[in-house]
């Protein structure tokens, strides 16, 4: 089995809804994956991160964070500092592109292909969270390899 065939398997056993994360997401995100309207701000989320990243504003990249991330880093400065030398694709991308927004571990994840800097093309998995407030911030980031794919 090729990487990229064993990566694609093991991205439907992990990143594919099934009604077991759709039910433990109920309490969390009112259902399984969130409506359109949600949909499409978790979406704007992620932009305006990436926006602040290629802007470099820390602290507008940061707001995007969910408390949990900010509470890690402290700061604007110390959370660029982790973007820029461990998440290059997605702080300079050359190119992206919004796939599936799915269930993982109960809370809704967006995948986002993104090419890098470096001309390779990775999935990011942005896990998302609902904010009392009703509004969402990122509560996490994941680079997979992509070997093959091009946008």
């Amino acid at each position: 089995m090729s990487l990229r065939a064993a990566f694609l398997a093991l991205t439907v056993l992990v990143l594919a809804p099934s009604a077991g994360a759709a039910g433990a997401a109920g309490a969390q995100t009112g259902g399984t994956v969130p409506g359109a309207a949600d949909q499409a701000r978790i979406e704007q989320v992620i932009r305006d991160q990436m926006s602040a990243f290629r802007r470099d504003d820390g602290a507008a990249a940061f707001a995007h964070a969910s408390p949990t991330i900010q509470r890690k880093f402290g700061d604007p400065a110390s959370f660029m500092a982790m973007v820029r030398t461990g998440y290059a694709p997605v702080y300079r991308p050359r190119h992206v592109e919004f796939r599936d927004l799915v269930e993982l571990r109960g809370a809704p994840a967006q995948q986002v292909l993104v090419i890098g800097p470096d001309g390779n093309p990775v999935m990011a998995v942005y896990s998302m969270e609902r904010q009392p407030d009703g509004t969402w911030r990122i509560s996490g980031c994941v680079l997979l390899p992509l070997p093959g794919e091009s946008a």
